[in-house]
């Protein structure tokens, strides 16, 4: 499973988020799911997909308590988690970590037996980091 923890107004998340659903499109659900976890409320969230394109799953962390990103540590958003099928976390990216998404992607092909998909395109300006 691929975690990915976001606010609305964040610069960086609204970055990442469209690799993300590159990723999303490349492999579907080819052994690997997608979440997205929202610390915004419904009619937020709904626009930031919108406007972003993300088609996977988006979840709601309760704008009070921040359960779920509280249980997995969070300082930042967005914060991204490759989570095994044993429950383990095997990647954990803050911010837009280029490296991280690559990693995910061959992690995400892996488990779909595929071959890597190509996530940033020939010619893309693609920063190799940026602080969420």
């Amino acid at each position: 499973m691929v975690l990915a923890f976001f606010k609305v107004s964040c610069p960086v998340c609204q970055y990442a988020f469209p690799f993300l659903e590159r990723l999303e499109q490349a492999y579907g659900h080819q052994r690997v799911r997608m979440i997205g976890v929202s610390q915004n409320g419904p009619k937020e969230t709904a626009a930031f997909t919108k406007e972003f394109g993300v088609t996977f799953p988006v979840l709601l962390d309760d704008r009070e308590t921040y359960p779920g990103s509280n249980a997995y540590g969070l300082t930042n958003v967005p914060t991204v988690f490759w989570i095994a099928q044993d429950g383990e976390i095997e990647v954990s990216s803050v911010g837009w970590v280029k490296a991280d998404f690559a990693e995910l992607n061959r992690k995400m092909a892996e488990s779909g037996k595929a071959a890597p998909a190509v996530i940033f395109k020939p010619g893309e300006d693609v920063r190799d980091f940026r602080a969420g």
